[in-house]
């Protein structure tokens, strides 16, 4: 059975509009995501999470991507991110980050680490 991650509805609106408004290495890597094409697993992107919006989460295995562009070079930015990614593991979820350059120039790279991470939780899940 699914564990559902409460979030807050404030922040509903926002992950539509930020769907809408995706950044080129979201789109990048969505192509690769969308349709059960990594290992057949659903992805779904901007997914409210908590007080979060994940970039790209999955519930089947738990998982959260998450694509940092420059804003994420800044302490505050870092500081947001240790925050978010600390009460996401504390609800039982694994959250994986890609600089928007890893996706945009070595999208092998991505996937082959992604990959990596599914056959892990699939192990660990045996």
């Amino acid at each position: 059975m699914r564990k559902i991650i409460p979030y807050n509805p404030k922040i509903k609106e926002l992950a539509r509009q930020l769907r809408n408004q995706s950044t080129k290495s979201e789109i990048k890597l969505w192509q690769f995501l969308k349709g059960k094409q990594l290992k057949g697993y659903r992805f779904i992107r901007q997914k409210p999470l908590l007080n979060y919006i994940a970039d790209f989460y999955c519930y089947d295995l738990k998982l959260v991507i998450e694509l940092d562009g420059y804003t994420h070079d800044f302490e505050e930015g870092q500081n947001r991110d240790i925050q978010k990614q600390k009460e996401l593991e504390d609800v039982g979820l694994m959250v994986v980050h890609f600089t928007d350059k890893d996706v945009m120039d070595n999208i092998e790279g991505v996937l082959t680490h992604l990959m990596r991470v599914i056959i892990d939780i699939e192990e660990s899940s045996r």
